[in-house]
Protein backbone atom coordinates (compact mmCIF):
# COMPACT_ATOMS: atom_id res chain seq x y z
CA UNK A 1 0.00 0.00 0.00
CA UNK A 2 1.50 3.23 -1.52
CA UNK A 3 1.82 5.99 1.90
CA UNK A 4 0.37 9.10 0.98
CA UNK A 5 0.91 12.03 3.48
CA UNK A 6 -0.59 15.62 2.59
CA UNK A 7 1.77 18.75 3.74
CA UNK A 8 0.16 21.75 4.67
CA UNK A 9 2.51 24.82 6.16
CA UNK A 10 0.41 27.64 7.67
CA UNK A 11 1.01 30.70 9.25
CA UNK A 12 -1.73 32.41 10.72
CA UNK A 13 -4.84 29.92 8.57
CA UNK A 14 -6.98 29.59 11.79
CA UNK A 15 -9.71 30.57 9.62
CA UNK A 16 -9.05 28.32 6.61
CA UNK A 17 -7.00 25.24 7.78
CA UNK A 18 -10.31 23.07 9.17
CA UNK A 19 -12.00 23.58 5.81
CA UNK A 20 -8.92 22.53 4.12
CA UNK A 21 -8.03 19.03 6.00
CA UNK A 22 -11.49 18.32 5.21
CA UNK A 23 -11.21 18.58 1.51
CA UNK A 24 -7.51 16.86 1.36
CA UNK A 25 -9.20 14.07 3.93
CA UNK A 26 -12.14 13.61 1.83
CA UNK A 27 -10.48 14.10 -1.94
CA UNK A 28 -7.57 10.83 -0.68
CA UNK A 29 -9.11 9.23 2.63
CA UNK A 30 -6.02 7.01 2.77
CA UNK A 31 -3.60 10.00 3.38
CA UNK A 32 -2.50 11.66 6.50
CA UNK A 33 -2.49 14.88 6.82
CA UNK A 34 0.30 16.84 8.51
CA UNK A 35 -0.16 20.92 9.39
CA UNK A 36 2.90 22.62 10.46
CA UNK A 37 1.71 25.54 12.64
CA UNK A 38 4.26 28.34 11.53
CA UNK A 39 4.88 30.33 14.57
CA UNK A 40 1.07 31.08 13.75
CA UNK A 41 -0.58 33.78 16.69
CA UNK A 42 -3.50 32.51 16.53
CA UNK A 43 -5.79 28.85 16.92
CA UNK A 44 -4.36 27.32 13.62
CA UNK A 45 -2.95 24.43 15.31
CA UNK A 46 -6.10 23.86 17.27
CA UNK A 47 -8.45 24.51 14.06
CA UNK A 48 -5.94 21.70 12.73
CA UNK A 49 -6.28 19.17 15.18
CA UNK A 50 -9.66 19.65 15.37
CA UNK A 51 -10.45 18.64 11.68
CA UNK A 52 -8.31 15.47 11.84
CA UNK A 53 -4.55 16.40 10.80
CA UNK A 54 -1.54 15.82 12.63
CA UNK A 55 0.32 18.95 13.65
CA UNK A 56 3.86 20.09 14.10
CA UNK A 57 5.18 23.59 15.40
CA UNK A 58 8.10 25.67 13.77
CA UNK A 59 9.09 28.66 15.73
CA UNK A 60 11.03 30.24 12.84
CA UNK A 61 9.09 31.98 10.48
CA UNK A 62 8.87 31.38 6.89
CA UNK A 63 7.25 28.86 4.46
CA UNK A 64 10.58 27.55 4.08
CA UNK A 65 11.09 26.80 7.30
CA UNK A 66 7.84 24.76 7.23
CA UNK A 67 8.65 22.98 4.57
CA UNK A 68 11.82 21.79 5.48
CA UNK A 69 10.32 20.69 8.75
CA UNK A 70 8.13 18.56 7.46
CA UNK A 71 10.31 17.38 5.00
CA UNK A 72 12.41 16.21 7.85
CA UNK A 73 9.58 15.05 9.58
CA UNK A 74 7.19 12.98 7.94
CA UNK A 75 7.99 9.07 6.24
CA UNK A 76 5.50 8.69 3.44
CA UNK A 77 5.89 7.63 -0.67
CA UNK A 78 4.27 10.14 -1.78
CA UNK A 79 4.09 13.79 -1.04
CA UNK A 80 1.35 16.41 -1.46
CA UNK A 81 2.85 19.95 -0.14
CA UNK A 82 -0.36 22.63 -0.51
CA UNK A 83 -0.84 25.83 0.97
CA UNK A 84 -3.70 25.81 3.84
CA UNK A 85 -5.29 28.88 2.44
CA UNK A 86 -7.96 26.72 0.75
CA UNK A 87 -6.83 28.72 -2.62
CA UNK A 88 -5.89 25.19 -4.03
CA UNK A 89 -8.56 22.60 -5.22
CA UNK A 90 -8.28 19.73 -2.97
CA UNK A 91 -9.75 17.17 -5.38
CA UNK A 92 -7.00 17.72 -8.06
CA UNK A 93 -4.57 16.27 -5.10
CA UNK A 94 -5.49 12.14 -6.26
CA UNK A 95 -5.42 13.17 -10.36
CA UNK A 96 -1.85 14.01 -9.47
CA UNK A 97 -0.29 11.38 -7.46
CA UNK A 98 -1.78 9.44 -10.44
CA UNK A 99 0.11 11.17 -12.65
CA UNK A 100 2.80 10.81 -10.48
CA UNK A 101 2.79 6.93 -10.03
CA UNK A 102 1.60 5.69 -13.28
CA UNK A 103 4.26 7.80 -15.27
CA UNK A 104 7.13 7.37 -12.72
CA UNK A 105 7.79 11.09 -12.38
CA UNK A 106 9.25 12.88 -9.54
CA UNK A 107 7.16 16.11 -9.09
CA UNK A 108 4.18 17.12 -10.45
CA UNK A 109 3.30 20.98 -10.50
CA UNK A 110 -0.28 22.35 -10.10
CA UNK A 111 -0.33 24.44 -12.83
CA UNK A 112 -2.74 27.97 -11.67
CA UNK A 113 -1.79 30.09 -15.04
CA UNK A 114 -4.18 28.24 -17.55
CA UNK A 115 -7.65 28.65 -16.33
CA UNK A 116 -9.86 32.06 -15.88
CA UNK A 117 -8.60 32.45 -12.42
CA UNK A 118 -6.09 34.20 -13.60
CA UNK A 119 -7.92 37.00 -12.59
CA UNK A 120 -8.00 36.39 -9.16
CA UNK A 121 -3.96 37.06 -8.87
CA UNK A 122 -2.66 40.77 -8.33
CA UNK A 123 -1.09 42.14 -11.67
CA UNK A 124 2.20 42.27 -9.92
CA UNK A 125 1.82 38.98 -8.92
CA UNK A 126 1.07 37.37 -12.28
CA UNK A 127 4.15 39.77 -14.06
CA UNK A 128 6.35 38.67 -11.36
CA UNK A 129 5.83 34.91 -11.53
CA UNK A 130 5.87 35.30 -15.78
CA UNK A 131 9.31 37.77 -15.26
CA UNK A 132 10.54 34.52 -13.08
CA UNK A 133 9.51 32.01 -15.33
CA UNK A 134 11.07 33.34 -18.58
CA UNK A 135 14.75 33.82 -16.44
CA UNK A 136 14.32 29.84 -15.26
CA UNK A 137 13.31 28.97 -18.92
CA UNK A 138 16.32 30.92 -20.12
CA UNK A 139 19.06 29.00 -17.47
CA UNK A 140 17.25 26.03 -16.52
CA UNK A 141 15.53 25.12 -20.10
CA UNK A 142 12.09 25.29 -17.79
CA UNK A 143 9.17 24.30 -19.52
CA UNK A 144 6.98 24.81 -16.49
CA UNK A 145 3.73 27.36 -16.46
CA UNK A 146 3.42 28.39 -13.30
CA UNK A 147 6.99 28.86 -11.58
CA UNK A 148 5.82 29.54 -7.96
CA UNK A 149 2.75 27.36 -7.68
CA UNK A 150 2.35 26.09 -4.25
CA UNK A 151 0.46 23.26 -4.86
CA UNK A 152 2.58 19.94 -6.12
CA UNK A 153 3.53 16.01 -5.98
CA UNK A 154 6.69 14.35 -4.99
CA UNK A 155 8.22 11.23 -4.97
CA UNK A 156 10.06 10.01 -1.53
CA UNK A 157 13.18 10.46 -3.08
CA UNK A 158 13.02 13.98 -4.20
CA UNK A 159 12.21 14.81 -0.68
CA UNK A 160 14.88 13.16 0.55
CA UNK A 161 17.36 14.24 -1.38
CA UNK A 162 16.50 18.22 -1.45
CA UNK A 163 18.35 20.03 0.51
CA UNK A 164 15.94 23.17 1.13
CA UNK A 165 18.01 26.49 1.82
CA UNK A 166 14.84 29.44 1.86
CA UNK A 167 13.49 30.50 4.69
CA UNK A 168 10.28 32.38 2.99
CA UNK A 169 8.41 31.77 -0.29
CA UNK A 170 11.38 31.58 -2.28
CA UNK A 171 10.98 27.72 -1.66
CA UNK A 172 8.91 27.28 -4.93
CA UNK A 173 11.72 28.51 -7.14
CA UNK A 174 14.31 26.59 -5.36
CA UNK A 175 12.11 23.42 -5.41
CA UNK A 176 11.73 24.05 -9.27
CA UNK A 177 15.24 24.90 -9.53
CA UNK A 178 16.69 21.43 -7.69
CA UNK A 179 13.96 19.04 -9.98
CA UNK A 180 15.09 20.80 -13.25
CA UNK A 181 19.27 20.76 -12.42
CA UNK A 182 19.23 16.97 -11.34
CA UNK A 183 17.18 16.32 -14.70
CA UNK A 184 15.02 14.28 -12.78
CA UNK A 185 11.72 13.14 -14.17
CA UNK A 186 8.52 16.05 -13.92
CA UNK A 187 5.13 16.78 -14.80
CA UNK A 188 2.62 19.69 -14.58
CA UNK A 189 -1.50 19.64 -14.21
CA UNK A 190 -4.03 22.21 -14.65
CA UNK A 191 -5.24 22.74 -11.49
CA UNK A 192 -8.73 25.17 -10.20
CA UNK A 193 -7.70 27.94 -7.79
CA UNK A 194 -10.07 30.10 -6.04
CA UNK A 195 -10.05 33.34 -3.99
CA UNK A 196 -9.15 33.06 -0.48
CA UNK A 197 -11.76 32.75 1.86
CA UNK A 198 -13.45 35.76 3.38
CA UNK A 199 -11.86 36.64 6.75
CA UNK A 200 -8.29 35.57 5.87
CA UNK A 201 -5.48 37.66 4.15
CA UNK A 202 -2.55 36.81 1.98
CA UNK A 203 0.80 36.54 3.84
CA UNK A 204 2.77 36.82 0.12
CA UNK A 205 4.44 40.70 -0.41
CA UNK A 206 4.37 41.36 -4.07
CA UNK A 207 7.63 43.55 -3.71
CA UNK A 208 9.69 42.01 -0.25
CA UNK A 209 8.77 38.52 -1.23
CA UNK A 210 9.56 39.07 -4.73
CA UNK A 211 12.89 40.89 -4.15
CA UNK A 212 13.26 37.43 -2.38
CA UNK A 213 12.69 35.18 -5.33
CA UNK A 214 14.46 37.31 -7.59
CA UNK A 215 17.85 37.39 -5.30
CA UNK A 216 17.02 33.36 -4.85
CA UNK A 217 17.01 32.73 -8.49
CA UNK A 218 20.19 34.89 -9.26
CA UNK A 219 22.01 32.56 -6.45
CA UNK A 220 20.89 29.71 -7.55
CA UNK A 221 22.44 30.43 -11.13
CA UNK A 222 25.74 31.33 -9.76
CA UNK A 223 25.84 28.15 -7.69
CA UNK A 224 24.11 26.00 -10.33
CA UNK A 225 25.78 27.49 -13.36
CA UNK A 226 28.58 29.21 -12.07
CA UNK A 227 30.49 29.50 -15.51
CA UNK A 228 27.58 31.02 -17.38
CA UNK A 229 27.43 33.39 -14.39
CA UNK A 230 30.89 34.52 -14.22
CA UNK A 231 31.09 34.74 -17.89
CA UNK A 232 28.35 37.43 -17.96
CA UNK A 233 30.29 39.42 -15.34
CA UNK A 234 33.69 39.01 -17.01
CA UNK A 235 31.88 39.60 -20.92
CA UNK A 236 30.28 43.05 -18.79
CA UNK A 237 33.21 44.17 -17.19
CA UNK A 238 35.06 44.40 -20.33
CA UNK A 239 32.75 45.47 -21.99
CA UNK A 240 32.20 48.75 -19.94
CA UNK A 241 36.52 48.33 -20.04
CA UNK A 242 36.62 48.72 -23.42
CA UNK A 243 33.68 51.89 -23.49
CA UNK A 244 36.22 53.66 -21.13
CA UNK A 245 39.37 52.98 -23.31
CA UNK A 246 38.34 54.18 -26.82
CA UNK A 247 38.02 58.26 -26.34
CA UNK A 248 41.32 57.38 -24.34
CA UNK A 249 43.08 55.40 -27.17
CA UNK A 250 41.03 57.86 -29.59
CA UNK A 251 42.76 61.33 -27.44
CA UNK A 252 46.50 59.14 -27.67
CA UNK A 253 46.41 58.80 -31.54
CA UNK A 254 46.20 62.49 -31.88
CA UNK A 255 48.06 63.75 -29.19
CA UNK A 256 50.48 60.82 -28.04
CA UNK A 257 49.49 61.86 -24.23
CA UNK A 258 47.54 59.94 -21.74
CA UNK A 259 45.91 62.48 -19.59
CA UNK A 260 43.07 60.36 -17.62
CA UNK A 261 45.42 58.62 -15.94
CA UNK A 262 42.66 57.25 -13.30
CA UNK A 263 40.64 55.84 -15.99
CA UNK A 264 43.46 53.85 -17.47
CA UNK A 265 43.85 52.33 -13.97
CA UNK A 266 40.14 51.94 -14.15
CA UNK A 267 40.05 50.16 -17.36
CA UNK A 268 43.19 48.36 -15.82
CA UNK A 269 41.18 46.57 -12.76
CA UNK A 270 38.47 45.70 -14.94
CA UNK A 271 40.15 44.20 -17.30
CA UNK A 272 42.56 42.35 -14.48
CA UNK A 273 38.62 41.34 -12.65
CA UNK A 274 37.62 40.27 -15.81
CA UNK A 275 39.88 37.43 -16.19
CA UNK A 276 39.38 36.87 -12.28
CA UNK A 277 35.66 36.28 -13.10
CA UNK A 278 36.21 33.95 -15.71
CA UNK A 279 38.70 31.78 -13.40
CA UNK A 280 35.95 31.68 -11.33
CA UNK A 281 33.58 30.45 -13.34
CA UNK A 282 35.80 27.77 -14.63
CA UNK A 283 36.77 26.44 -11.06
CA UNK A 284 33.42 26.64 -9.33
CA UNK A 285 31.58 25.22 -12.61
CA UNK A 286 34.09 21.73 -12.03
CA UNK A 287 32.97 22.26 -7.85
CA UNK A 288 29.28 22.09 -9.52
CA UNK A 289 29.72 19.10 -11.48
CA UNK A 290 31.26 16.82 -8.54
CA UNK A 291 28.09 18.48 -6.11
CA UNK A 292 25.81 17.33 -9.17
CA UNK A 293 27.69 14.24 -9.28
CA UNK A 294 27.30 13.09 -5.68
CA UNK A 295 23.57 15.06 -5.26
CA UNK A 296 22.68 12.03 -8.19
CA UNK A 297 24.14 9.50 -6.27
CA UNK A 298 22.68 10.24 -3.12
CA UNK A 299 19.07 10.00 -5.49
CA UNK A 300 19.87 7.33 -6.76
CA UNK A 301 19.98 5.64 -2.94
CA UNK A 302 16.61 6.23 -2.59
CA UNK A 303 13.67 4.12 -3.53
CA UNK A 304 11.93 4.98 -7.00
CA UNK A 305 8.74 6.15 -7.03
CA UNK A 306 5.94 3.34 -6.73
CA UNK A 307 5.05 2.12 -9.65
CA UNK A 308 1.29 1.18 -10.87
CA UNK A 309 0.37 0.08 -14.50
CA UNK A 310 -1.72 2.84 -16.59
CA UNK A 311 -4.95 2.67 -15.56
CA UNK A 312 -4.67 0.98 -11.87
CA UNK A 313 -5.53 3.61 -10.03
CA UNK A 314 -6.01 0.87 -7.25
CA UNK A 315 -2.13 1.07 -6.80
CA UNK A 316 -1.81 4.63 -5.13
CA UNK A 317 -4.82 4.06 -2.40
Amino acid sequence: MTRIAILLPCHNEAQTIARTVKAFRQAVPTADVWVCDNASGDATSTEALSAGAITIVEPRLGKGEAVRRLFGEVDADVYVLCDGDSTYDASSAQEMIDKLVRERLDMVVGNRLSQEGQGLFRLGHRLGNRGFSLAVQYFFDSKFCDLLSGYRVFSRRFVKTFAAESKGFEIETELTIFALESRIPVGEIDVKYFARPEGSTSKLSTYKDGFRILRTIILLVRDVRPLPFFSFLAGLMMTVGVAVFIPIWQTFLSTHLVPKIPSVILISLLFILAVVSLACGVILDRVASNRRYQQRIAYLAQPAPPYAPAGDRAATT
